[in-house]
């Protein structure tokens, strides 16, 4: 019988030193002996570029952070995916511009596309940063009394002054459209955004717009551009 408890004793001691092992292996390695602290997940809202990240909205080329629902002095302004984007791809945004993922990713897709590549063919240099004059705004169509509300109230648009080279040459919507080089790659980056974006005004459309693009994501079928 002292044989047999004897035997039992040493069975437990060897499943007690195998649990204690089995603890020590599921502590991640350190030089102190002590155990890691879990990693704790990213907090919403955080700046994120790429990467493992994956991006704002799950798009690597696109660099800034998501932001709370965004409202506005009307009740039927606002966004809810909100994010604020400061870089596309490493293209410098002149302002954060303050839009819903859809439609960061359609700018995304013209800057990084044809915008970009017309840019290397055309003017021999790639975009080194965007100027853009607005985003999120709650107002009216051109800020005129009794109009609609624009789809920057939702975070659907974005105007576009021009752009700077990596050349550091500055093409500019007001003082290049229609002339030489610039003047052409302006209509032709014009022209590529109509369909991807549903509305697609520049200088010919009216006095509102002789200075900028305005690109936006209506919630319509057909594109309208002018």
């Amino acid at each position: 019988m002292a044989a047999r408890s004897t035997f039992a004793a040493l069975c437990a001691l060897v499943l007690l030193i195998g649990c204690a092992e089995a603890e020590v292996a599921n502590v991640s390695e350190n030089t102190s002996g002590i155990p890691m602290p879990p990693i704790k997940p990213p907090i919403p809202g955080t700046t994120v570029s790429g990467g493992n990240s994956g991006g704002v909205c799950g798009d690597p080329r696109l660099t800034g952070k998501r932001i709370p629902p965004v409202t506005g002095r009307l009740a039927a302004c606002g966004i809810q995916d909100a994010v604020r984007i400061t870089h596309v791809a490493g293209i410098k945004l002149s302002t954060p511009a303050r839009l819903n993922c859809q439609t960061a990713r359609t700018f995304a897709d013209w800057l990084t596309g044809p915008a970009n590549a017309r840019a290397r063919s055309r003017l021999g240099s790639p975009i080194n940063r965007v100027n853009v004059f607005a985003s999120f705004a709650c107002r009216s169509r051109n800020s005129q009394r009794g109009a609609r509300l624009s789809e920057h109230s939702f975070g659907r648009a974005i105007d576009i002054g021009g752009v700077t080279l990596a050349s550091g040459r500055e093409i500019s919507v007001l003082n290049d459209w229609g002339n030489g080089s610039a003047g052409a790659w302006l209509r032709e980056v014009w022209r590529d955004a109509c369909g991807p974006f549903k509305t697609v005004l520049g200088p010919e459309s009216d006095r509102f717009h002789r200075n900028h693009f305005h690109f936006d994501t209506a919630q319509r079928r057909s594109t309208f551009c002018r």
